[in-house]
């Protein structure tokens, strides 16, 4: 697995991370859980993303990864959820990180986000000198952003992080010429979530309702088949797409299936997309760019 630096942290990260959403689900069985990261250290997936809101997801990778600490990499967001606390407060920032330090049973935490925090929360600047006190104290190594459009435009000019998470995919590449790009320029590491869109091309007809509801639509808009190369699945072409787009640092994909990580490790080791098939990807996307400003 090729690893990367994220941004000026001097943070190697492998280029696949695991988005650890799925695993926070209670319904699954502890040792489905402990497989599937164990099995993902030893793929060489060293990036596990998780946040307050995921659930038990935290505490699982705290209990299965703690041997393996000085191996991998752990992220986490916060700004909400914890009792006594206001969300989107100093306090609640602080008491959000020693809170996630003891579910995953770590003494530092690798990267920490603020997870979609408002835009005018973060002109006020409260929660992020609290974050960011959080380096001088030990507790993390980088602040990073978690999030869309203008509060993230916000936070990577605003020179108090060192990482920026958003939505990089082939039905979602607006920040590939604004906000990932300028993340780069300005020595940001960025992690691209949603590499895979929410695999809008599993529904033959519009799936309403469904979360992946509004990448259908784009990717309708962009074509649809036609982008798509002879020979190459969805998968491949959407994740190749992501993880070698310029400016990102690491993709974070979320599954619970050992085997789907493995396919997804196996696809990002292809490398890069040929030249001329993610040229055609990004000209879909710019020719059906109406204004729209991506998915939260």
């Amino acid at each position: 697995m090729e690893r990367r630096t994220l941004g000026q942290s001097g943070i190697e990260v492998s280029a696949l991370g695991l988005g650890a959403g799925q695993i926070g689900d209670g319904r699954l069985e502890e040792a489905q859980v402990e497989r599937l990261l164990h099995a993902a250290v030893d793929m060489g997936v060293t990036f596990f993303d998780s946040a307050r809101a995921y659930g038990l997801s935290e505490e699982r990778l705290g209990r299965h990864l703690g041997s393996k600490r000085a191996d991998v990499v752990l992220s986490t967001k916060v700004g909400y959820g914890i009792e006594g606390f206001h969300d989107w407060t100093g306090p609640c920032i602080t008491a959000g990180i020693d809170a996630a330090l003891q579910r995953l049973r770590t003494d530092w935490i690798d990267v920490v986000h603020l997870h979609s925090c408002p835009l005018g929360t973060l002109e006020y600047g409260e929660v992020v000198e609290a974050l960011c006190g959080a380096i001088g104290a030990g507790k993390i190594r980088v602040a990073a952003y978690s999030g869309e459009r203008e509060a993230l435009d916000y936070a990577v000019a605003s020179g108090r992080f060192g990482v920026a998470q958003t939505s990089v995919n082939i039905c979602d590449q607006r920040g590939l010429s604004g906000a990932v790009a300028e993340a780069h320029r300005r020595g940001l590491g960025v992690i691209a979530k949603r590499p895979l869109a929410n695999a809008p091309w599993r529904w033959s007809q519009r799936p309403d309702g469904h979360y992946a509801e509004a990448y259908w639509d784009r990717l309708e808009a962009m074509g649809g088949q036609k982008i798509k190369p002879e020979g190459m699945d969805w998968d491949e072409l959407a994740l190749r797409f992501s993880a070698f787009a310029p400016g990102v640092t690491t993709v974070i994909c979320g599954t619970s299936n050992p085997e789907h990580l493995r396919r997804n490790v196996a696809l990002v080791q292809r490398g890069a997309l040929p030249q001329a098939d993610a040229a055609r990807v990004r000209a879909a996307f710019e020719a059906a760019d109406d204004g729209w400003v991506g998915q939260v």
